[in-house]
């Protein structure tokens, strides 16, 4: 009797001794059913650099080297407008039309020039017919000769205007996209009066297939910056969208208004999601000078204020670890203490196995 009383007391120490194992009415240790295995995930613990990361805020801007500024290259009367704000326009699209008597003028001048230049050719013809006659002097023909020269000049001239501006016969101007993209601006309206020496841009165009994020840096992070750095951008219009990009210029002045250094990072904008002006949270993802083990962050269990792992050695050893959380970063946490580099760690729906065993 005393022998199975001391046998039952041992069976109970050995059990509390190994939580890991766990036993059904039977006496049966715990073992993972075939379902159960299939619905999870599991990941071989390894010691990875530790990363860090400093959030930043800031917004979305267009890349001011894909944007184009439109302005009128005369003044007149706002006869329309084709383009609005938001749209995306082609190169060449019109976007206004114009009355303009400086546009009359210009052809006013091409005329004369034509005539001009027709006048020039007659003289030269004729007193090259003098000179052949012995009615007239070289010199009368180098005369003509200049004069047809000056004015070929003067109508090649009006003739580069009317390509510059893209003039055509009448007293209308059309203000034409220079680029294609998406209007990002736009300062007129229909029967406006415009003057050509405005400086303030009609329209704003702007290619917006990559943008940059532009972000602040305090004055305690300005050291920890450097260029090529990682980062994750997000706003508010798409929380749950991750765009990925790299610092790649770092503006070396502290703005006196906001006394922070600003950072760009360029970003993909494939199906135009971001629009510029849209506030913006940059987190650049920088390497520790140290390694650690690292496991996904969904193999991480939380409960009685612990952080757990649930260590697979097989079907029916399983090991529920204690484990100390260094640092978690996405997806990835880095562990201080409690796991060792190769230990496979179950990933996917260990909470159902932790409950398992543990409850």
């Amino acid at each position: 009797m005393h022998r199975l009383i001391i046998a039952c007391c041992t069976l109970c120490f050995l059990n509390a001794c190994n939580p890991q194992k766990k036993y059904d009415d039977t006496g049966v240790a715990f073992s993972i059913s075939d379902t159960m295995l299939a619905r999870c995930e599991f990941y071989e613990a390894s010691e990875q650099p530790v990363k860090n990361e400093i959030r930043l805020f800031g917004k979305i801007t267009a890349d001011n080297n894909k944007m184009a500024h439109v302005n009128s290259l005369v003044g007149g009367l706002v006869l329309s407008v084709q383009a609005e704000l938001g749209d995306y326009v082609k190169q060449g699209q019109v976007l206004a039309t114009v009355r303009s008597s400086e546009v009359a003028e210009f052809q006013r001048q091409r005329l004369d020039a034509q005539s001009d230049v027709a006048v020039a050719e007659k003289n030269l013809q004729v007193a090259r017919e003098l000179f052949e006659g012995k009615l007239n002097s070289e010199r009368d023909v180098n005369a003509a000769e200049k004069e047809l020269v000056k004015a070929r000049a003067e109508l090649a001239r009006i003739n580069e205007v009317y390509a510059i501006y893209n003039l055509r016969d009448g007293s209308t101007f059309n203000i034409q996209a220079p680029i294609s993209g998406f209007v990002l601006a736009k300062n007129v309206l229909p029967n406006e009066q415009l003057r050509s020496d405005v400086t303030e841009a009609l329209f704003s165009i702007s290619e917006i297939n990559e943008v940059w994020a532009l972000a602040n840096v305090s004055e305690g992070d300005i050291g920890k910056i450097e260029l090529g750095y990682d980062t994750e951008v997000r706003t508010l219009g798409f929380p749950d969208k991750v765009y990925k990009g790299r610092i790649d210029k770092i503006f070396n002045a502290i703005d006196p208004e906001t006394k922070a250094m600003k950072v760009r990072v360029r970003v993909p904008n494939d199906n135009f999601q971001l629009k510029p002006d849209m506030m913006a949270t940059v987190n650049v993802i920088f390497t520790e000078n140290k390694k650690l083990v690292a496991v996904p962050s969904s193999a991480i269990i939380f409960d009685k204020s612990k952080n757990w792992v649930m260590v697979f050695k097989d079907r029916q050893n399983i090991e529920t670890r204690n484990v100390e959380v260094y640092r978690q970063l996405g997806d990835v946490t880095f562990l201080s203490t409690g796991l060792q580099p190769g230990e496979k760690v179950i990933s996917k729906n260990g909470l159902f196995v932790y409950d398992a065993i543990n409850d």
